[in-house]
């Protein structure tokens, strides 16, 4: 998917948009990349003399990959988005610097009616950056 076909799929744009591109798509998988370039808003705050990407934007970051997945799953249900409901064992386990490229790996696990339940994977060069559980519903726009 390009950049159109993102913007297409899920409401958020820049300075929030965290998905450059997805490289893989299926009907409970998706993979997807971005790169921080360091001229991104946060990196001034976050620390000034040592930036690193917050994890709550890694999180971030990976959900609206899932996002993308489910937008597929909600066409039937026009004027709704999916948004999150729980963020579920989360392990950050390497920090992410100005200048680097995560991958970002959802899969859904199971579907009950209007909720979805997806794992998530964020890594960088290989190196396992974060990995959580998180759900998500329909919500009207």
């Amino acid at each position: 998917m390009n950049k159109q076909e993102i913007l297409d799929a899920i409401p958020h744009r820049d300075p929030f948009l965290m998905v450059d591109e997805v490289i893989e798509r299926s009907d409970r998988r998706i993979v997807g990349v971005k790169t921080f370039d360091g001229r991104e808003w946060f990196f001034a705050g976050h620390y000034p003399d040592y930036p690193l990407v917050p994890g709550v934007l890694l999180c971030e970051a990976a959900m609206q990959c899932g996002a993308i997945l489910l937008a597929g799953h909600f066409t039937a249900d026009v004027g709704k988005v999916p948004v999150a409901t729980r963020i579920n064992n989360v392990r950050f386990k390497r920090m992410v610097r100005p200048g680097e490229k995560i991958v970002m790996e959802v899969e859904l696990t199971e579907r009950l009616a209007d909720a979805f339940f997806l794992n998530a994977k964020v890594s960088v060069d290989g190196q396992a950056a974060v990995r959580f559980e998180f759900a998500c519903t329909a919500a009207e726009k």
